[in-house]
């Protein structure tokens, strides 16, 4: 049978109520020996689910905090088991004192994940949605929220359950026709075939490449701003930041270190983790200033975004295309900045093909004109991918996922490759049972121990 756990499930630290969840077979007798009805009568026991007491929880027989308590009577709870969530005032005595009333009456603490894991074991929720559990804990944004909670609701199961139906009856099929020859079974078209793979590929492909957009969303981004002293870099984190985090003066090499600032991107649902850094060029003697490049350069291998920033009142410089050429290859925005000083004309259009080789899109702002935030917002939104995604389509949303539909997806692209070089139909059976393997490996059915320790390892105890 299995142990019955308690924990604190709401953050530790002061706070209005604090709620210590009580899970498995022993719950309500536990419950009883430490929780006493205001309302006489009243007997734990024989409350019925998804309903409340009021009362107060006893510490070694002495009355203490005023409590209420919710029932939930198995399966219907969140662990699948019977549960009761306590609600107490949120002062560190009061919590510790309750966790203690219930380890003395039988309960033992919880472990990280492990009501979800529980749920998870009871048939409560699948592995992706377990999974999606914590990715919903820690959104910083409404839209990163919304994908997690469109896999916490099931969306990624049931996309992956119906490519695995396909497959399974492609498979079927095909077994049927190399293991059964004297039976009537209808010949499998080399079009409905081909077909079949190639859609539920797609369908993988669709998966894996909303992944990073995915992550960003819920996740975050590390951004560098990158230039020569004096481009405007620093001013551009202020707009980004929506006040004036940095220190902006004329003198040249005034941010001598990296600046790090998190800033909500506009309504993009992007969060950047800002890092503002000390202008590139040739350092001479000074050997702070030197340390302070060498740390741009790095934060550039680093970053998952760069904005590169240039002075578009000024011709480029050899270092400024040092600076592009760097950035070739990766996701990179280039900003023309000072705009408003500069204007529009054979300046800017210069500056532009000449680094349009090196970015994805050059961008002509004033970092000192709130309303260049918005073009940039959508410009950022568009090389991250985000501005493609829907929130509340399936999602894949942790490694372990975007590896076994990559396995899936590279067995479906060997079968077709199979079934091109003219191979019979018992090699592409073979890629198919690979796909299913994979898929069934990121739904969790297939996971081992191993896997699901390491899934939960990264829970918080109280959930």
């Amino acid at each position: 049978m299995p142990s019955t756990i308690c924990a604190l499930a709401t953050p530790p630290g002061v706070g209005g109520i604090a709620v210590v969840r009580l899970s498995g077979p022993q719950a309500y007798p536990i419950a009883e020996r430490v929780f006493r009805p205001v309302r006489a009568g009243r007997q734990v026991r024989k409350a019925a689910g998804y309903t409340a007491m009021l009362g107060h929880y006893l510490l070694r027989g002495a009355e203490m905090d005023e409590t209420v308590a919710l029932f939930y009577r198995a399966p219907h709870s969140y662990t699948g088991e019977d549960v009761i969530e306590f609600s107490v005032h949120g002062g560190h005595a009061m919590v510790q004192g309750l966790l203690e009333a219930l380890y003395l009456a039988g309960a033992s603490p919880a472990g990280p994940g492990e009501f979800t894991r529980r749920a998870l074991e009871n048939g409560r929720i699948s592995l992706t949605q377990a999974e999606a559990v914590m990715e919903i804990i820690s959104a910083d944004g409404r839209q990163g929220a919304a994908l997690a909670k469109s896999a916490l609701d099931g969306a990624l199961a049931r996309r992956i359950d119906g490519i695995r139906a396909a497959l399974q009856t492609l498979a079927a099929h095909i077994t049927a026709w190399i293991d059964y020859p004297e039976e009537d079974v209808p010949e499998l078209s080399d079009a409905e075939l081909a077909g079949t793979l190639t859609a539920q590929k797609q369908a993988l492909d669709a998966l894996i490449d909303g992944y990073g957009a995915g992550a960003v969303l819920r996740h975050g981004v590390d951004c560098v701003l990158l230039g020569r002293p004096n481009v405007g870099k620093s001013t551009l984190l202020n707009l980004l930041a929506g006040f004036d985090r940095a220190i902006v003066t004329p003198i040249a090499g005034t941010t001598r270190d990296v600046l790090e600032q998190p800033v909500m991107l506009g309504d993009t649902g992007i969060r950047l983790n800002l890092f503002d850094t000390a202008g590139v060029r040739d350092a001479g003697d000074d050997p702070v200033e030197a340390e302070g490049i060498r740390r741009s350069w790095k934060k550039l291998e680093e970053a998952g975004l760069v904005l590169a920033v240039f002075d578009l009142g000024e011709p480029l410089t050899a270092e400024d295309l040092d600076i592009a050429r760097r950035c070739s290859g990766r996701p990179a925005l280039a900003i023309l900045n000072k705009q408003d000083l500069a204007g529009q004309g054979d300046a800017q259009r210069l500056a532009e093909q000449a680094l349009a080789p090196y970015f994805r899109q050059v961008l002509a702002i004033s970092a000192r004109d709130p309303a260049s935030l918005d073009p940039l917002c959508r410009a950022v939104s568009e090389l991250l991918g985000t501005a493609r995604l829907d929130p509340n389509a399936a999602a894949l949303c942790s490694a372990r996922q975007l590896d076994a539909a990559r396995e899936a997806r590279d067995a479906l692209a060997e079968a077709l490759q199979a079934r091109a070089g003219g191979f019979g139909l018992d090699a592409i059976g073979v890629c198919l049972a690979d796909a299913q393997r994979a898929l069934a490996r990121l739904t969790g059915e297939d996971a081992g121990e191993a896997t699901l320790d390491e899934v939960f390892s990264t829970f918080c105890v109280g959930k």
